[in-house]
């Protein structure tokens, strides 16, 4: 899959098939509308292309307003959007910054300029919702409309429903906010996950539970960055870390800004592993896609060190039995699903 930051660049396809949005999440609704890109791509003998926005353009329409409380939780990271899009079969993805002037672009021009000129459309599929241009004025219509005259194919795709709840990227935050991770997995049609290079953080972990029974060297985590200030999920969680030995690692994770040690406002993505088999040093600068499988509770602010560790290890306790109840499950399906087979 090709990534430019743009739509002027030369090694832009020529012409292609196309679908636009913010594809927070990428999920099962997404997977449906690239799926069917897929297919009319196939027919027509061209490269699929998204065109997703950074910032989100509910983000730049809240700045601007001076009331960042509007923009919306962010699901995924931007690297996490680009790998799930690439396992849906995307060719290339157009990253377009949003910014005043194309806000303010009408409707007609972003036609014009971007969708023909920049990057030769042929065909068009939309969400039902679907608006642009300046004061959102272009809907499907007017894009079918210049389709006729332009000489690009323009289609619709409704609401994709799982039992009977619109899949979207609003329902996705609702159920990431809420803990329901169960949800959030239906939805998504795979766990929910957040990846990233684990970085240096301030080594305070390993000062922490020095006394606790299993953490001779401290609760010693792995810190992945999360590039928004508003992640959809936010607490402390059981999860599962992919990418750093063979098989994923358990472990618990806190996702928030860390109240108690933390007055920056960061927002990161802290995982003790329950098992360390790395070298003191040897997660850093690694890529690790932690999965957050079970939500333990809210982030909350201690009075001190010695309270944020009994909490930790309270965490930590109540993380390894649901992962243990966790592996029985799953390892009760395989061998059901084994005996299926056979």
């Amino acid at each position: 899959m090709r990534v430019f930051r743009g739509f002027q660049h030369r090694g832009i396809a020529p012409a292609c098939a196309l679908t636009i949005g913010n594809f927070d999440g990428v999920h099962r609704g997404h997977q449906a509308m690239l799926a069917l890109l897929q297919s009319e791509a196939r027919h027509r003998g061209l490269p699929t292309c998204v065109m997703t926005f950074e910032p989100h353009p509910r983000d730049f329409f809240a700045a601007k307003a001076g009331k960042p409380e509007l923009a919306p939780a962010r699901i995924a990271n931007l690297r996490d959007k680009l790998v799930e899009l690439e396992r849906c079969g995307v060719d290339q993805v157009v990253i377009q910054r949003f910014d005043e002037a194309l806000a303010s672009l009408p409707a007609q021009d972003f036609i014009r300029q971007v969708l023909v000129e920049g990057l030769g459309a042929r065909y068009v599929l939309v969400g039902d919702d679907f608006r642009f241009g300046a004061k959102r004025q272009g809907d499907y219509a007017t894009l079918d409309a210049a389709g006729q005259t332009r000489g690009f194919d323009v289609a619709r795709m409704m609401s994709y429903e799982v039992h009977g709840l619109r899949v979207s990227s609003s329902a996705v935050r609702e159920a990431l906010a809420a803990g329901d991770m169960a949800a959030a997995a239906a939805l998504l049609g795979r766990p929910y996950a957040v990846s990233g290079h684990v970085t240096h953080g301030r080594k305070l972990g390993r000062q922490l539970g020095e006394s606790s029974p299993g953490a001779a060297d401290g609760f010693r985590t792995l810190n992945l960055r999360f590039d928004h200030e508003k992640p959809a999920a936010r607490g402390i969680f059981a999860v599962l870390v992919h990418g750093l030995t063979p098989a994923p690692l358990p472990g618990v994770a806190s996702l928030g800004r860390r109240p108690t040690v933390e007055d920056a406002g960061r927002v990161l993505l802290e995982v003790h592993c329950l098992e360390w088999p790395l070298a003191p040093e040897g997660g850093y600068g690694k890529l690790a896609r932690v999965e957050l499988l079970h939500k333990l509770r809210d982030e909350a602010k201690y009075d001190g060190l010695e309270a944020l560790t009994a909490a930790i290890a309270a965490d930590t306790a109540a993380a390894r039995a649901l992962l243990a109840s966790h592996a029985a499950s799953h390892a009760q399906v395989s061998r059901q699903t084994t005996r299926d087979r056979i």
